[in-house]
């Protein structure tokens, strides 16, 4: 089995940051965040990886290389513009020809993917996709109404329960011929579509969190927490 990283984002919420590196590349502690990744992926027993890469990818090439370095095998597709999350994956196809793995590569995961890939091949599943259950509290009243105006309910500041995506995929090879070539194309298009004609798309539900290195504050923040982890060693 494979599988396939998307590393080709721009990365603009995070600027400076990616002026001189695409955002995989950026150091958590000492490491930059994409070897957490492949780290990982390694320790659930894959090591035949391929790199959707196209941002600033020479620097993610010349670090990485083949993956020896790191105890795996590293093919490269390479797109030229971005693409979004699906139409990048659309660029490892000629690399890919059976059940494979998929994950965003600005992400740090710590759940059992061996779990997940059992699952998704018990089920018979054409998509399976990794969520987490997240509570948050609002930070104000909600109020219940009729159609009329008359309340009927106040509820203070409630937490809220959502099943969220955590950007892990184990995917069957036919969801390549729902992603057009070349083409900017989300994920959650393609999602629905595969729903849409009626095929089985599956959740494995992690009870570990994860972090989306989506944002400058989160990044600075997820540095610090590494840098005081790598000091104590």
């Amino acid at each position: 089995m494979k599988a396939v990283i998307l590393a080709g984002g721009l990365g603009t919420r995070l600027l400076p940051y990616t002026k001189t590196l695409p955002k995989p590349m950026l150091l958590l502690g000492k490491k930059p965040i994409l070897e957490y990744v492949i780290k990982w992926i390694k320790k659930n027993g894959i090591r035949d990886i391929v790199l959707c890469v196209s941002y600033k990818r020479k620097k993610i090439e010349s670090y990485f290389q083949d993956g020896k370095k790191f105890g795996v095998n590293i093919e490269y597709a390479i797109s030229r513009k971005p693409l979004s999350t699906a139409g990048q994956l659309k660029t490892a196809e000629k690399f890919v020809n059976d059940t494979f793995v998929c994950v965003y590569g600005d992400s740090i995961f710590d759940f059992n993917l061996k779990n997940m890939i059992l699952e998704h091949k018990r089920k018979k599943s054409s998509v399976t996709m990794s969520l987490y259950n997240y509570k948050f509290e609002l930070k104000y009243g909600v109020i219940d109404t009729r159609k009329n105006g008359t309340i009927t309910a106040w509820n203070e500041k409630p937490t809220i329960n959502s099943k969220i995506n955590m950007g892990c995929y184990v995917f069957d090879s036919e969801i390549f011929n729902f992603i057009p070539k070349n083409k900017q194309y989300g994920m959650d298009t393609v999602i629905k579509q595969i729903i849409s004609k009626k095929k089985r798309v599956n959740s494995f539900v992690s009870k570990n969190t994860f972090i989306d290195i989506g944002s400058k504050e989160i990044y600075e923040e997820t540095n610090r927490i590494y840098s005081k982890k790598n000091r104590r060693k």
